[in-house]
C-alpha cells in the first residue's frame, strides 16, 4: 500500500510562534510544510511571502510544499525557489495554457519539484497533458483562499480522473476540509498526499490527528 504523506498546513499555525508550531507536527508525524501562498487578486486573502519561505527554511529539515495561490506565478518561482521550497505549486488557472508547459519547465530547472493545481469548478481533463511534465497535482476540495472550509465531496471524483490517467510516480494531493473521514474517501479515489489544517492543529492530540490521516 502506498504510504500517504501528510502535509500540515501552517495557515492554521499560530504565527507568532510559527517555528514552535513547525516543530510541533515535525516531532509528531509530519512528512511535509504545507505553505499557502496567497495574494490577495487570485484568491480573496493575503497570506506569506517569500522572506517568511526563507525564515521556516532554516527551523525544518522537512520538504517544504510551496502553494502558490497568486497571479503571474512565473514571476517569482525563481525567489521562491531561491528562498526554500523543494515543491512549488502552481494553480493552472493563473498561467495562459499556452505558457504552462515553460512555467513547469522552469520550475524542474531549479531543481524544484512541479506541482499543478485545480480549483473545484475546473475540469480535470483540462491539465491531463500537463501529466507526463508534473511531479504533483493538487485538487482543491474548497475554493481557495480561507482555513477551515467544509470539503466537497464531488471534488473526490476529480482524484480519479488523475489518477487513471497518471504514471504510479504522481503525487496526487488533496486540500480543503481534510480530517479523518474526509481523508479516507480521498485515499480510497487514489490520493497520495492529504494537506490538513485546522484538524490536525486545533487537535488535541496532534501526532494522532496525523497519524489518522494516514490510515
Amino acid at each position: 500500500m502506498t504510504k500517504v504523506i501528510v502535509s500540515p498546513s501552517i495557515l492554521s499555525a499560530d504565527f507568532a510562534n510559527l517555528e514552535r508550531d513547525i516543530k510541533l507536527v515535525e516531532s509528531n508525524g509530519a512528512d511535509w510544510i504545507h505553505v499557502d501562498v496567497m495574494d490577495g487578486h487570485f484568491v480573496p486573502n493575503i497570506t506569506i511571502g517569500i522572506p517568511v519561505v526563507k525564515s521556516i527554511r532554516k527551523v525544518t529539515l522537512l520538504p517544504l510544499d510551496v502553494h502558490l495561490m497568486i497571479e503571474n506565478p512565473q514571476k517569482y518561482i525563481e525567489d521562491f525557489a531561491k528562498a526554500g521550497a523543494d515543491i512549488l505549486t502552481i494553480h493552472f488557472e493563473a498561467v495562459k495554457k499556452e505558457d504552462l508547459r515553460s512555467v513547469i519547465e522552469h520550475i524542474r530547472s531549479l531543481g524544484v519539484k512541479a506541482g499543478l493545481s485545480i480549483k473545484p469548478k475546473t475540469n480535470p481533463q483540462e491539465i491531463l497533458e500537463f501529466l507526463p511534465m508534473l511531479d504533483l497535482v493538487l485538487v482543491m476540495t474548497v475554493e481557495p483562499g480561507f482555513g477551515g472550509q467544509k470539503f466537497m465531496p464531488d471534488c473526490a471524483e476529480k482524484i480519479k480522473i488523475i489518477k487513471s490517467n497518471s504514471e504510479s510516480e504522481l503525487i496526487i494531493q488533496v486540500d480543503g476540509g481534510i480530517n479523518d473521514e474526509t481523508a479516507k474517501i480521498c485515499i480510497e479515489n487514489g490520493a497520495t498526499s492529504l494537506v490538513a489544517g485546522n484538524y490536525i492543529y486545533k487537535a488535541d492530540d496532534v501526532k494522532n490527528a496525523i497519524e489518522s490521516l494516514k490510515l
